[in-house]
Protein backbone atom coordinates (compact mmCIF):
# COMPACT_ATOMS: atom_id res chain seq x y z
CA UNK A 1 0.00 0.00 0.00
CA UNK A 2 1.62 3.20 -1.32
CA UNK A 3 1.60 6.19 1.41
CA UNK A 4 1.46 9.79 -0.48
CA UNK A 5 3.94 12.55 0.37
CA UNK A 6 2.40 15.41 2.49
CA UNK A 7 3.86 18.30 2.96
CA UNK A 8 2.56 21.41 4.92
CA UNK A 9 3.12 25.50 4.63
CA UNK A 10 5.39 27.01 7.20
CA UNK A 11 3.12 27.77 10.18
CA UNK A 12 4.66 30.82 11.07
CA UNK A 13 5.96 33.11 8.45
CA UNK A 14 7.49 35.21 10.88
CA UNK A 15 10.04 32.29 11.26
CA UNK A 16 10.26 31.62 8.25
CA UNK A 17 11.83 35.00 7.28
CA UNK A 18 13.63 35.31 9.70
CA UNK A 19 15.38 31.77 8.56
CA UNK A 20 16.15 33.46 5.12
CA UNK A 21 17.52 36.68 6.14
CA UNK A 22 20.14 34.71 8.02
CA UNK A 23 21.13 32.68 5.58
CA UNK A 24 20.80 35.73 3.39
CA UNK A 25 23.57 37.04 5.87
CA UNK A 26 25.80 33.81 5.41
CA UNK A 27 25.52 34.66 1.51
CA UNK A 28 26.03 37.72 1.85
CA UNK A 29 29.06 36.83 3.97
CA UNK A 30 30.60 34.40 1.79
CA UNK A 31 30.62 36.40 -1.30
CA UNK A 32 32.20 39.54 -0.01
CA UNK A 33 35.64 40.52 0.03
CA UNK A 34 37.82 39.59 3.25
CA UNK A 35 41.31 41.18 4.90
CA UNK A 36 44.02 38.88 4.09
CA UNK A 37 45.05 36.97 7.05
CA UNK A 38 48.47 36.77 8.32
CA UNK A 39 50.89 34.85 6.58
CA UNK A 40 51.70 32.13 8.47
CA UNK A 41 47.56 31.48 8.68
CA UNK A 42 47.64 32.14 5.18
CA UNK A 43 47.86 28.36 4.14
CA UNK A 44 45.44 27.15 6.69
CA UNK A 45 42.54 30.04 5.97
CA UNK A 46 42.81 29.64 2.05
CA UNK A 47 40.67 31.77 0.32
CA UNK A 48 37.67 29.68 -0.82
CA UNK A 49 37.11 29.01 -4.59
CA UNK A 50 34.65 30.21 -7.20
CA UNK A 51 33.01 26.60 -7.05
CA UNK A 52 33.22 26.15 -3.88
CA UNK A 53 31.14 29.52 -3.01
CA UNK A 54 28.65 28.33 -5.97
CA UNK A 55 28.34 24.81 -4.26
CA UNK A 56 27.83 26.29 -0.57
CA UNK A 57 25.57 29.29 -1.59
CA UNK A 58 23.60 27.32 -3.69
CA UNK A 59 23.06 24.60 -0.60
CA UNK A 60 22.33 27.68 1.47
CA UNK A 61 19.05 28.15 -0.82
CA UNK A 62 18.07 24.89 -1.03
CA UNK A 63 18.28 24.55 2.48
CA UNK A 64 16.24 28.24 3.03
CA UNK A 65 13.70 26.64 0.46
CA UNK A 66 13.11 23.45 2.19
CA UNK A 67 11.40 25.85 4.88
CA UNK A 68 8.77 26.57 2.52
CA UNK A 69 7.12 22.94 2.88
CA UNK A 70 7.59 20.70 6.18
CA UNK A 71 6.80 17.00 5.83
CA UNK A 72 3.37 15.69 7.49
CA UNK A 73 2.53 12.23 8.58
CA UNK A 74 4.87 9.74 7.49
CA UNK A 75 8.36 9.31 10.31
CA UNK A 76 10.33 8.40 7.69
CA UNK A 77 9.54 11.13 5.32
CA UNK A 78 10.57 13.35 8.49
CA UNK A 79 13.79 11.83 8.92
CA UNK A 80 14.69 11.77 5.84
CA UNK A 81 13.97 15.94 5.46
CA UNK A 82 16.16 16.31 8.44
CA UNK A 83 18.87 13.95 7.28
CA UNK A 84 18.99 15.76 4.45
CA UNK A 85 19.05 19.10 5.37
CA UNK A 86 22.30 17.89 8.11
CA UNK A 87 23.57 16.32 4.95
CA UNK A 88 23.54 20.70 3.16
CA UNK A 89 24.64 22.08 6.57
CA UNK A 90 28.02 19.35 6.29
CA UNK A 91 28.57 20.02 2.51
CA UNK A 92 28.69 23.55 3.49
CA UNK A 93 30.67 23.50 6.62
CA UNK A 94 33.36 21.73 4.86
CA UNK A 95 34.02 23.50 1.44
CA UNK A 96 31.90 26.60 2.48
CA UNK A 97 35.29 28.96 3.98
CA UNK A 98 33.62 32.28 5.57
CA UNK A 99 30.04 30.92 5.15
CA UNK A 100 30.77 28.59 8.48
CA UNK A 101 31.33 31.53 10.49
CA UNK A 102 27.62 31.15 10.60
CA UNK A 103 27.05 27.90 11.58
CA UNK A 104 25.33 28.88 14.63
CA UNK A 105 22.11 30.46 13.41
CA UNK A 106 22.34 27.79 11.04
CA UNK A 107 21.52 25.28 13.63
CA UNK A 108 19.48 27.02 15.20
CA UNK A 109 17.38 27.19 12.35
CA UNK A 110 17.66 23.34 12.37
CA UNK A 111 16.36 22.89 15.80
CA UNK A 112 13.42 25.34 15.10
CA UNK A 113 11.96 23.39 11.78
CA UNK A 114 12.78 19.95 13.60
CA UNK A 115 9.84 21.60 16.36
CA UNK A 116 7.37 22.01 13.78
CA UNK A 117 8.14 18.79 12.77
CA UNK A 118 8.76 16.02 15.49
CA UNK A 119 7.34 15.45 18.72
CA UNK A 120 9.39 15.96 21.68
CA UNK A 121 11.58 13.12 21.21
CA UNK A 122 12.67 13.66 18.46
CA UNK A 123 13.35 17.57 19.01
CA UNK A 124 15.67 16.08 21.27
CA UNK A 125 17.22 14.15 19.17
CA UNK A 126 18.00 16.60 16.59
CA UNK A 127 18.77 19.40 19.07
CA UNK A 128 21.90 17.11 20.86
CA UNK A 129 22.93 16.06 16.88
CA UNK A 130 23.00 19.98 15.80
CA UNK A 131 25.13 20.64 19.56
CA UNK A 132 27.54 17.95 18.94
CA UNK A 133 27.60 19.24 14.99
CA UNK A 134 28.63 22.50 16.72
CA UNK A 135 31.50 21.32 18.59
CA UNK A 136 33.10 19.17 15.63
CA UNK A 137 33.04 22.55 13.56
CA UNK A 138 34.46 24.49 16.81
CA UNK A 139 37.33 21.90 17.75
CA UNK A 140 38.03 22.01 13.71
CA UNK A 141 38.15 25.54 13.71
CA UNK A 142 40.01 25.28 16.79
CA UNK A 143 42.56 22.91 15.15
CA UNK A 144 43.48 25.72 12.12
CA UNK A 145 44.91 27.92 14.87
CA UNK A 146 48.85 27.66 15.94
CA UNK A 147 48.43 29.54 19.14
CA UNK A 148 51.20 29.20 22.61
CA UNK A 149 50.29 27.23 25.36
CA UNK A 150 48.93 29.97 27.44
CA UNK A 151 47.25 31.59 24.35
CA UNK A 152 45.86 27.81 23.76
CA UNK A 153 44.54 27.19 27.25
CA UNK A 154 42.57 30.66 26.65
CA UNK A 155 41.21 29.91 23.46
CA UNK A 156 40.23 26.46 24.96
CA UNK A 157 38.68 28.64 28.41
CA UNK A 158 36.58 30.65 25.50
CA UNK A 159 35.60 27.77 23.80
CA UNK A 160 34.28 26.00 26.70
CA UNK A 161 31.94 28.75 27.60
CA UNK A 162 30.92 29.56 23.78
CA UNK A 163 29.53 25.90 23.46
CA UNK A 164 27.91 26.02 26.96
CA UNK A 165 26.11 29.31 25.95
CA UNK A 166 25.49 28.01 22.36
CA UNK A 167 23.85 24.65 24.28
CA UNK A 168 21.90 26.51 26.27
CA UNK A 169 20.54 29.03 23.53
CA UNK A 170 19.68 25.65 21.59
CA UNK A 171 17.92 24.91 24.84
CA UNK A 172 16.13 28.25 24.97
CA UNK A 173 15.09 27.89 21.55
CA UNK A 174 13.79 24.47 22.28
CA UNK A 175 11.40 25.40 25.34
CA UNK A 176 10.36 28.59 23.39
CA UNK A 177 9.30 26.50 20.40
CA UNK A 178 7.25 24.65 22.84
CA UNK A 179 5.47 26.30 24.18
CA UNK A 180 4.69 28.81 21.14
CA UNK A 181 3.28 25.21 19.59
CA UNK A 182 1.50 24.37 22.76
CA UNK A 183 -0.19 27.80 22.87
CA UNK A 184 -0.90 27.54 19.21
CA UNK A 185 -2.51 24.07 19.86
CA UNK A 186 -4.77 25.03 22.57
CA UNK A 187 -5.90 27.80 20.52
CA UNK A 188 -7.00 25.68 17.77
CA UNK A 189 -8.49 22.91 20.42
CA UNK A 190 -10.22 26.26 21.70
CA UNK A 191 -11.36 27.34 18.55
CA UNK A 192 -12.46 23.58 17.67
CA UNK A 193 -14.38 23.52 21.14
CA UNK A 194 -16.08 27.12 20.54
CA UNK A 195 -17.37 25.75 17.16
CA UNK A 196 -18.58 22.32 18.74
CA UNK A 197 -20.41 24.45 21.00
CA UNK A 198 -21.76 27.06 18.55
CA UNK A 199 -22.89 23.96 16.40
CA UNK A 200 -24.41 22.14 19.91
CA UNK A 201 -26.29 25.56 20.39
CA UNK A 202 -27.92 25.66 17.25
CA UNK A 203 -29.15 21.91 17.13
CA UNK A 204 -30.19 22.80 20.91
CA UNK A 205 -31.95 25.93 19.69
CA UNK A 206 -33.42 24.24 16.70
CA UNK A 207 -34.20 21.42 19.13
CA UNK A 208 -36.25 24.15 21.69
CA UNK A 209 -37.79 25.51 18.89
CA UNK A 210 -39.44 22.31 17.38
CA UNK A 211 -40.62 21.55 20.92
CA UNK A 212 -42.02 24.95 21.64
CA UNK A 213 -44.22 24.58 18.35
CA UNK A 214 -45.20 21.24 19.03
CA UNK A 215 -46.16 22.41 22.55
CA UNK A 216 -48.06 25.81 21.13
CA UNK A 217 -49.66 23.31 18.69
CA UNK A 218 -50.87 20.89 22.00
CA UNK A 219 -51.73 23.86 23.87
CA UNK A 220 -53.89 24.88 20.77
CA UNK A 221 -55.48 21.70 19.79
CA UNK A 222 -55.70 20.38 23.35
CA UNK A 223 -57.68 23.69 24.72
CA UNK A 224 -58.88 25.76 21.38
CA UNK A 225 -60.00 22.27 20.40
CA UNK A 226 -61.79 21.31 23.12
CA UNK A 227 -63.44 24.94 23.06
CA UNK A 228 -64.43 24.60 19.50
CA UNK A 229 -65.74 21.30 19.62
CA UNK A 230 -68.04 21.81 22.59
CA UNK A 231 -69.52 25.08 20.78
CA UNK A 232 -69.94 22.98 17.69
CA UNK A 233 -72.60 20.91 20.24
CA UNK A 234 -74.41 23.71 21.82
CA UNK A 235 -74.82 24.98 18.18
CA UNK A 236 -76.20 21.98 17.23
CA UNK A 237 -78.72 21.50 19.86
CA UNK A 238 -79.90 24.78 19.50
CA UNK A 239 -80.66 24.68 16.00
CA UNK A 240 -82.19 21.48 16.92
CA UNK A 241 -84.02 23.05 19.10
CA UNK A 242 -84.55 26.80 17.49
CA UNK A 243 -87.99 25.72 16.31
CA UNK A 244 -89.64 23.39 18.72
CA UNK A 245 -88.16 25.02 22.08
CA UNK A 246 -87.03 28.28 21.27
CA UNK A 247 -86.39 29.60 24.42
CA UNK A 248 -84.06 26.75 25.42
CA UNK A 249 -82.34 26.87 22.20
CA UNK A 250 -81.20 30.52 23.47
CA UNK A 251 -79.91 28.93 26.91
CA UNK A 252 -77.82 26.83 24.54
CA UNK A 253 -76.90 29.72 22.29
CA UNK A 254 -76.10 31.25 25.45
CA UNK A 255 -73.80 28.92 26.76
CA UNK A 256 -72.20 28.70 22.75
CA UNK A 257 -71.50 32.59 23.22
CA UNK A 258 -69.77 31.97 26.62
CA UNK A 259 -67.82 28.82 24.59
CA UNK A 260 -66.86 31.38 21.31
CA UNK A 261 -65.39 33.57 24.05
CA UNK A 262 -63.59 31.15 25.88
CA UNK A 263 -62.00 29.78 22.57
CA UNK A 264 -61.32 33.57 21.83
CA UNK A 265 -59.42 33.74 24.94
CA UNK A 266 -57.17 30.78 24.39
CA UNK A 267 -56.19 31.98 20.36
CA UNK A 268 -55.21 35.31 22.53
CA UNK A 269 -53.24 32.90 24.94
CA UNK A 270 -51.85 30.45 21.78
CA UNK A 271 -50.66 33.48 20.62
CA UNK A 272 -48.29 34.62 23.23
CA UNK A 273 -47.05 31.49 23.34
CA UNK A 274 -49.22 29.96 26.21
CA UNK A 275 -47.39 32.33 28.96
CA UNK A 276 -50.16 31.86 31.60
CA UNK A 277 -50.37 28.39 33.18
CA UNK A 278 -53.85 26.70 32.22
CA UNK A 279 -54.38 26.25 35.73
CA UNK A 280 -54.14 29.26 36.96
CA UNK A 281 -52.34 28.41 40.53
CA UNK A 282 -55.61 25.79 40.66
CA UNK A 283 -55.05 22.63 42.18
CA UNK A 284 -56.20 19.51 39.78
CA UNK A 285 -59.48 19.45 42.49
CA UNK A 286 -59.90 22.72 41.51
CA UNK A 287 -59.44 22.97 37.88
CA UNK A 288 -61.07 19.71 36.97
CA UNK A 289 -64.80 20.75 37.72
CA UNK A 290 -64.99 23.63 35.30
CA UNK A 291 -64.05 20.62 32.33
CA UNK A 292 -66.27 18.25 33.90
CA UNK A 293 -69.47 21.46 33.81
CA UNK A 294 -67.96 22.15 29.62
CA UNK A 295 -68.65 18.52 29.05
CA UNK A 296 -71.90 18.13 31.05
CA UNK A 297 -73.04 21.25 29.02
CA UNK A 298 -72.15 19.60 25.66
CA UNK A 299 -73.35 15.87 26.50
CA UNK A 300 -75.94 16.21 28.91
CA UNK A 301 -74.64 14.11 31.36
CA UNK A 302 -72.07 14.59 33.91
CA UNK A 303 -68.38 12.11 34.28
CA UNK A 304 -68.33 10.19 37.62
CA UNK A 305 -64.83 11.92 39.56
CA UNK A 306 -62.78 10.24 41.94
CA UNK A 307 -59.57 12.32 43.11
CA UNK A 308 -57.55 10.83 45.63
CA UNK A 309 -54.48 12.87 45.88
CA UNK A 310 -52.15 13.48 49.25
CA UNK A 311 -49.24 15.08 47.64
CA UNK A 312 -48.72 18.28 46.15
CA UNK A 313 -47.79 18.24 42.55
CA UNK A 314 -45.95 20.37 40.32
CA UNK A 315 -47.19 22.69 37.58
CA UNK A 316 -45.92 20.42 35.20
CA UNK A 317 -47.58 17.32 36.10
CA UNK A 318 -50.55 19.53 37.06
CA UNK A 319 -50.74 20.74 33.26
CA UNK A 320 -50.00 17.21 31.66
CA UNK A 321 -53.00 15.42 33.62
CA UNK A 322 -55.25 18.23 32.83
CA UNK A 323 -54.49 18.55 29.39
CA UNK A 324 -54.45 14.90 28.95
CA UNK A 325 -57.91 14.59 30.51
CA UNK A 326 -59.24 17.56 28.90
CA UNK A 327 -58.15 15.68 25.06
CA UNK A 328 -59.65 12.81 26.54
CA UNK A 329 -63.29 14.43 27.19
CA UNK A 330 -62.99 16.24 23.87
CA UNK A 331 -62.81 12.92 22.23
CA UNK A 332 -65.50 11.62 23.73
CA UNK A 333 -67.73 14.65 23.35
CA UNK A 334 -66.69 14.11 19.40
CA UNK A 335 -66.34 10.27 18.55
CA UNK A 336 -67.86 8.04 21.88
CA UNK A 337 -71.36 8.58 22.16
CA UNK A 338 -71.40 7.58 25.53
CA UNK A 339 -73.25 7.60 28.32
CA UNK A 340 -71.26 7.37 31.14
CA UNK A 341 -67.87 8.25 32.03
CA UNK A 342 -65.79 7.50 35.03
CA UNK A 343 -63.03 9.74 35.87
CA UNK A 344 -60.18 8.70 38.51
CA UNK A 345 -56.55 10.22 39.89
CA UNK A 346 -55.39 8.39 42.52
CA UNK A 347 -51.96 8.32 43.94
CA UNK A 348 -50.02 4.76 45.12
CA UNK A 349 -46.95 3.86 46.48
CA UNK A 350 -45.48 3.20 43.28
CA UNK A 351 -47.15 6.14 40.85
CA UNK A 352 -49.54 8.42 40.15
CA UNK A 353 -52.56 6.78 38.05
CA UNK A 354 -54.82 8.54 35.80
CA UNK A 355 -57.82 6.79 34.25
CA UNK A 356 -60.56 8.04 32.00
CA UNK A 357 -63.16 5.35 30.94
CA UNK A 358 -66.20 5.77 29.18
CA UNK A 359 -68.86 3.10 27.38
CA UNK A 360 -69.00 4.38 24.13
CA UNK A 361 -68.69 2.83 20.71
CA UNK A 362 -65.08 2.46 21.56
CA UNK A 363 -62.48 1.99 18.19
CA UNK A 364 -59.93 -0.51 17.28
CA UNK A 365 -56.57 1.36 18.67
CA UNK A 366 -54.50 -0.30 16.49
CA UNK A 367 -56.20 1.52 13.39
CA UNK A 368 -56.31 4.60 14.94
CA UNK A 369 -53.44 5.70 16.48
CA UNK A 370 -52.10 8.45 14.46
CA UNK A 371 -54.39 11.19 15.00
CA UNK A 372 -53.07 14.22 16.89
CA UNK A 373 -54.98 13.86 19.86
CA UNK A 374 -54.07 10.70 20.77
CA UNK A 375 -50.38 11.25 19.94
CA UNK A 376 -50.25 14.90 21.75
CA UNK A 377 -51.60 12.86 25.24
CA UNK A 378 -49.07 10.28 24.58
CA UNK A 379 -46.24 13.01 23.98
CA UNK A 380 -47.28 14.60 27.22
CA UNK A 381 -47.20 11.80 29.27
CA UNK A 382 -43.78 10.62 27.44
CA UNK A 383 -42.55 13.90 28.31
CA UNK A 384 -42.96 13.81 32.53
CA UNK A 385 -41.46 9.93 32.27
CA UNK A 386 -45.12 8.44 32.43
CA UNK A 387 -46.92 5.22 30.33
CA UNK A 388 -49.68 5.81 28.08
CA UNK A 389 -51.79 2.87 27.20
CA UNK A 390 -55.51 2.81 25.72
CA UNK A 391 -57.36 -0.42 25.92
CA UNK A 392 -60.14 -0.42 23.55
CA UNK A 393 -62.28 -2.43 20.93
CA UNK A 394 -65.48 -1.57 18.93
CA UNK A 395 -68.74 -1.85 20.76
CA UNK A 396 -66.77 -1.73 24.34
CA UNK A 397 -66.13 1.66 25.16
CA UNK A 398 -62.72 2.98 25.45
CA UNK A 399 -59.79 3.11 28.66
CA UNK A 400 -56.92 5.46 28.64
CA UNK A 401 -54.81 4.75 31.88
CA UNK A 402 -51.96 7.12 32.54
CA UNK A 403 -49.35 6.10 35.46
CA UNK A 404 -46.44 8.73 36.37
CA UNK A 405 -43.64 7.14 38.57
CA UNK A 406 -43.46 7.82 42.14
CA UNK A 407 -39.85 9.05 41.66
CA UNK A 408 -40.90 11.88 39.30
CA UNK A 409 -43.75 12.63 41.46
CA UNK A 410 -40.56 13.43 44.01
CA UNK A 411 -38.68 15.79 42.24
Amino acid sequence: MKRSIQFHNHPFKFLLYLEWILLAIATITAVMPNPSPPPRFAARFPEPTPESLVISTGCLIIFGLMGLRLPTGSQIMKVIYTAAEIFLILITGFIGGRISRLFPFIYIILVTRSCLIFNLPGRLVVTAISFILFLLTLKRRLHNFPLSPQALERFQYFTLSLSLLFGLSLIFVLLLMNTVLSERQSREELALANEKLRQYAVRIENQATLEERNRIAREIHDSLGHSLTALNLQLETALKLSQSNPSKAQSFLVRAKELGSKALQDVRQSVSTMRSHPLQEKTLAQAIPGLLEDFQHANGFSPICVINLEISLSNELKTTIYRILQESLTNISKYAKATEVRIEIEESPRNLRLIVQDNGVGFDFRQNTTGFGLQSMRDRALAVGGVFNIISNPGHGCKIIVDIPQIRLNK
